[in-house]
């Protein structure tokens, strides 16, 4: 859905920055900035600045910063348009609805109901749980150590042993047989019309990240199979990107997840205050679920079964993370099964060392590959070396890859020049090997680039700042000299505001719907600059800047130039002198 700039920035005008982070994190006046701890990282000491003036926040010690929008995409790990309807809302401003088709807006409807009948399913399971009908059903969930309020906070229910209670409930609700269905809570047959798909059974809510109920699942009372049963695919539920306990987890603001397998695991964590639990919906860890996970996270704890099943999960999941660039830890449970057993018998004490032991991905992967040799002979330490060093020759990254080829040496007490000979001559055979010196060059150029990129930010930054470092700077460097997305275009937009007579930071970043173009350009105006304590070293950090700056950008023109285009070398030529006359003057900073 396009949202006019004019609809966006309405939006932001009417939510005042100090007021909604208020809600979030306690703030105290000091001058003419609100100051708090910081929630993107643990501090004692107040670091984070919200600025009423320029409608922005910025944290000195870890460099978040953005603005209204931002905070929320941060903070509540919404998109843009989330964030965007979530303040519309807030401010009492109406959001054009879509135009969409027909259809479109059929399905849209769809959606509602379906979702409208999970939120009642959900309350008369829980109903359930707490009548003399689900007298069983909480003497099992009780049994397994749970409190009251654990119960209550997960929405616990149960399904009693008639089946089609629920859908008789649902019907005098006023829903329709196909959309009973659709939801995935009945099925219907010629023998036996509409029944429930779930019956004595304890129930599970599967919430959205949103605490939308969007399916369930269903563990069976007595003997029945199978043990457990999940909902169908529906048009709101998808399995393989959605996870048990997530609408709980994204409000921990711990740097990582606990990635468990089952219902029961996420909930005696959380009971047990590991509240950053979560857990795959009865399959496998997907590219979707990984894909989900870092929007939250950089690092996940695998807390999987210590059973051979367990293992194999682990194994195929640590891959999966990595591509998707989460780190990964796996975490053993033994001698007890899995997290649930573990903090009933061990308690939470001995779960946080265990979290504090959690073993590398890759290493973990090592470990379980050293059963398949006798590494008490010499042939079998060697073919495992050899299968080691063809797995370390598949990181892309040399430093990562030297990083991991010292930890794998030290580990199995080989010598780190061996070993990396012998990962060099695997990747040949396996055909993976990459050329050390242009890996040595484009490793140059990337630092080069960051460096460059740096002196954008930073200047940027310098310009917002202050309105007379801005009109000096103007004359020298201009929004082409900002090269990238979102550079040039944070660039053109802060000179039109310049002649407008108005710095509005802010107002730029509704420019950038797009999650990560949106962060990337928050950044721009938050850069850290070096603490300068003198008037004259900030003059001569600016002015190198400036220069640094002009420079790369006159190098890239230089390399993009037709060599038939005299008009562009002739412009090149006056850049490179106006760049000699720029450092022969002095720019002041008031």
């Amino acid at each position: 859905m396009y949202y006019s700039e004019e609809l966006i920035e309405e939006v932001r005008m009417k939510n005042d920055i100090v007021d909604v982070i208020s809600s979030y994190v306690r703030l105290s006046k000091k001058g003419n900035s609100w100051f708090g701890l910081c929630p993107f990282h643990n501090e004692k000491s107040p670091s984070f600045s919200v600025s009423r003036d320029k409608q922005m926040y910025y944290c000195f010690g870890c460099g978040a910063g953005g603005n209204v929008f931002t905070f929320l995409m941060e903070y509540e790990h919404y998109t843009f348009t989330e964030a965007l309807q979530h303040l519309a809302q807030r401010a009492g401003v109406d959001l054009p609805k879509e135009d969409e088709s027909q259809e479109a807006r059929r399905r849209a409807g769809i959606r509602e109901t379906l979702l409208a009948i999970n939120k009642l399913a959900a309350k008369y399971y829980y109903a359930q749980l707490k009548s003399e009908k689900g007298k069983t059903a909480h003497e099992y969930l009780t049994g397994r150590k749970l409190s009251e309020d654990t119960i209550v906070h997960f929405g616990l229910g149960y399904a009693n042993k008639y089946s089609d209670d629920l859908s008789r409930y649902l019907k005098m609700k006023g829903y329709s047989d196909e959309m009973i269905i659709q939801a995935g809570l009945a099925s219907a047959d010629e023998k036996y019309g509409l029944h429930d798909k779930f019956w004595n059974r304890v129930m599970f809510p599967i919430m959205d990240a949103n605490s939308r109920v969007i399916g369930f699942g269903g563990r069976v009372m007595g003997e029945g199979k199978p043990k457990y049963l999940n909902s169908p695919e529906t048009p709101i539920f998808d399995k393989s990107r959605n996870l048990y306990g997530l609408n709980r987890a994204r409000q921990t603001r711990k740097p990582y997840f606990l990635l468990c397998e089952g219902y029961m695991d996420v909930i005696a964590l959380h009971q047990a205050g590991f509240t950053n639990a979560v857990a795959s919906l009865g399959t496998a860890l997907t590219a979707g679920h990984a894909s989900l996970i870092k929007r939250y996270v950089q690092e996940v704890y695998l807390t999987y079964d210590s059973d051979e099943a367990g293992t194999r999960a682990a194994l195929r999941a640590v891959p999966i993370l990595k591509d998707a660039g989460i780190s990964a830890k796996v975490i053993r449970m033994d001698p007890y099964k899995d997290p649930d057993e573990f903090i009933k018998n061990l308690g939470p004490k001995a779960f946080e060392e265990r979290i504090s032991k959690a073993r590398n991905g890759f290493m973990f992967s090592l470990e379980v590959l050293e059963k398949q040799f006798d590494m008490a002979s010499p042939e079998g330490k060697t073919e495992f070396m050899k299968e080691a060093a063809r797995r370390l020759g598949t990181f892309d990254e040399e430093i990562e890859r030297n990083n991991y080829i010292e930890a794998v040496a030290k580990t199995y007490k080989v010598s780190f020049e061996d070993l990396r000979k012998l990962v060099a001559k695997m990747a040949v055979v396996s055909g993976l090997a990459v050329p050390v010196k242009r890996a040595k060059k484009t490793e140059g150029n990337r630092e080069k680039e960051d460096g460059n990129l740096k002196s954008q930010k930073i200047l940027l930054t310098w310009m917002i700042e202050d309105m007379s470092v801005f009109a000096q700077v103007k004359k020298y460097i201009s929004p082409e000299d900002f090269p990238g997305v979102p550079y040039r275009k944070v660039a053109e937009l802060l000179y039109e505001q310049y002649e407008a007579g108005r710095l509005n930071p802010a107002q730029i970043l509704n420019y950038f719907t797009e999650e990560e173009e949106h962060k990337e350009a928050a950044s721009l105006f938050h850069t850290k600059i070096k603490e300068l304590s003198t008037k004259e070293e900030q003059e001569k950090a600016l002015k190198e800047t400036v220069i640094r700056v002009k420079n790369h950008s006159i190098e890239e023109a230089t390399r993009a130039l037709d060599p038939t285009d005299i008009k562009g070398l002739q412009r090149l030529m006056e850049a490179k002198k106006d760049l000699q006359k720029l450092q022969q003057i002095q720019i002041s900073i008031n």
